[in-house]
């Protein structure tokens, strides 16, 4: 028995195939393996165009409202990327230095 990659989009191991896919059962992500290697070129930009990736320390480059909440994260605030992921408005989770673990997009930040 093969051993399956893990999940490309939530890092799952409870992959398995169907005929040429692999699906993770858990975010519903399905794709074929041999492409992916292709496809998988995506790359997250801060501010100034750098490329972020996991681990990287980032600097907040403008006030942000956190939602649902009337606390602010100021500028100049650091935080640690945990993980750099592929959606539309926030790529980042971040753990921010005074307010904890949030999503953060990466327009809004600058590799410290």
């Amino acid at each position: 028995m093969s051993a399956s990659p893990p999940c490309p989009q939530c890092q799952s191991e409870y992959v398995y195939q169907d005929q040429r896919l692999l699906i993770c059962p858990e975010c519903g992500f399905e794709w074929d393996p041999n492409e992916q290697n292709q496809d998988d070129t995506f790359a997250v930009k801060d501010a100034n165009g750098t490329v972020l990736s996991d681990g990287d320390k980032v600097t907040v480059i403008k006030d942000l409202k956190i939602k649902g909440s009337s606390q602010v994260i100021k500028i100049g605030t650091k935080a640690l990327v945990r993980r750099v992921m592929d959606k539309k408005d926030h790529e980042l989770d971040c753990k921010v230095d005074g307010a904890g673990e949030m999503m953060v997009t990466a327009k809004f930040v600058k590799k410290a």
